[in-house]
């Protein structure tokens, strides 16, 4: 078996005594971790910097202005040397050997009894990396794993049963893709003891899962909830009460079109607590993904979101005024007819992207006169979003015709290479 003269272990020093020999950045930097380990510190240095100046006026440590001597180390738990002078950081390290106190050498890393890893703190779990005496390294490699922690690449769940109070956030996932969920909403999917998830979404994340995290599925179709929302409601706050983390994964942004006001207040009215985390919202996200931007210098410089045919009568009728419809495609031949109606232009580009960033993305491109009949005869279905108005020249799916001289701040039509990844159906 190889020996190896490192084990790796963590101090609890809360109430007890130790020392800090110097009175630079170092010794400020070792003396605030000690601190927050809950450590009485005495700082011994005949010069102190500013940062322990100010800890030692709030009352936080004990500075002795003078220099090190020997019984310094009596009664001491453990000694952190940061004179930046070798010859008394050895005979710190070797007056605390003697009394068989651990003690830090920042001078000799090789003939230190003991070593401070890199830290971090992610979610009360404390990563301590030492690699063989260079910091630098060890830093790095700390900085790779807390990032990986706090993106949910590496498991954060709980393992034991806690004593906490349950809690629910509900987090938006996006369009669907896994790449389009935010770091914060994959972090707390990752420690997540129950999931209840949508229909839409990033729905491979599931597949990520503990094989112990439960997943309630609460999805909706267009014309058919089997779970309605005032049980999704029950549903949330029962978890939380058993003291479990609950993720409520939605598609999109939980405030858009999503319901996440009413699951949120009724959390609150029952003493759960709720965390809120903003997606990438589908209104906005799906139509890029066709390369059609909702506004446009130029072509408009503002837009409506509707889901509801009656809501078409309330938006302005103007091809310079971008019209999303979500859950829109049932009736997207009265909503063209009502829109021509109010003025809007028959010859007004109409764009329709299913699927939006997934492997079977469909665009179809056409006009307000046109997109009905070309929804039905291809079989357009959801989940798809519409977008109405001339931003539709933008995308590069869109036919030569449709692209007018002025629509760009660059090079008025310049060509443009199809996606190669959607499928593009157009007039």
């Amino acid at each position: 078996m190889a020996i190896q003269d490192i084990y790796p272990t963590a101090l609890r020093l809360l109430g007890r005594p130790v020392l800090v020999v110097g009175g630079g950045p170092v010794a400020a930097r070792r003396a605030k971790g000690l601190l927050n380990a809950g450590a009485r510190v005495t700082v011994v240095a005949p010069v102190a910097s500013a940062a322990l100046l100010e800890l030692a006026d709030a009352g936080l440590l004990t500075w002795v202005q003078r220099t090190y001597q020997p019984s310094d180390v009596d009664a001491v738990w453990f000694v952190q040397t940061a004179t930046g002078d070798a010859a008394v950081d050895a005979q710190v390290s070797a007056d605390a050997e003697a009394q068989r106190i651990w003690c830090v050498n920042a001078s000799d890393h090789e003939a230190s009894a003991a070593w401070t890893p890199a830290v971090a703190v992610v979610d009360n779990v404390h990563i301590a990396v030492n690699a063989g005496g260079d910091p630098r390294r060890a830093m790095a490699l700390r900085d790779a794993v807390a990032t990986a922690l706090e993106t949910g690449d590496l498991p954060l769940r709980r393992r034991r049963a806690s004593t906490d109070a349950g809690s629910v956030a509900l987090v938006g996932g996006g369009p669907g893709d896994s790449g389009l969920i935010t770091v914060r909403g994959r972090r707390l999917l990752g420690q997540a003891d129950v999931v209840v998830a949508d229909r839409l979404g990033p729905r491979e994340l599931l597949k990520e899962l503990a094989p112990d995290v439960r997943v309630i599925e609460v999805g909706k179709t267009p014309g058919h909830h089997p779970v309605p929302q005032s049980e999704i409601n029950l549903i949330l706050v029962d978890e939380a009460l058993q003291g479990h983390r609950v993720v409520r994964l939605k598609g999109g942004d939980p405030y858009v079109l999503g319901r996440g006001g009413e699951e949120a207040e009724f959390c609150r009215q029952h003493g759960v607590e709720v965390e809120v985390v903003s997606g990438v919202t589908s209104a906005i996200s799906v139509p890029a993904a066709a390369g059609i931007p909702v506004t446009h210098r130029g072509l408009a410089k503002g837009f409506s979101v509707v889901t509801g045919h009656e809501e078409l009568a309330e938006v302005p009728a103007r091809a310079d005024h971008t019209v999303i419809l979500l859950m829109g495609v049932g009736q997207l031949r009265s909503s063209a007819a009502s829109l021509a109606q109010a003025g809007l232009p028959e010859d007004t580009p109409v764009g329709i992207v299913e699927n939006g960033y997934l492997p079977n993305q469909r665009v179809t491109i056409g006009t307000l006169a046109s997109i009905a009949d070309q929804a039905e005869a291809t079989g357009v279905a959801n989940p798809a979003v519409i977008v109405i108005g001339d931003v539709v020249r933008v995308s590069p799916f869109a036919p030569s015709h449709f692209k007018t001289s002025d629509y760009s701040t660059i090079t008025p039509n310049r060509p443009r290479t199809p996606l190669s990844s959607a499928r593009v159906l157009t007039t």
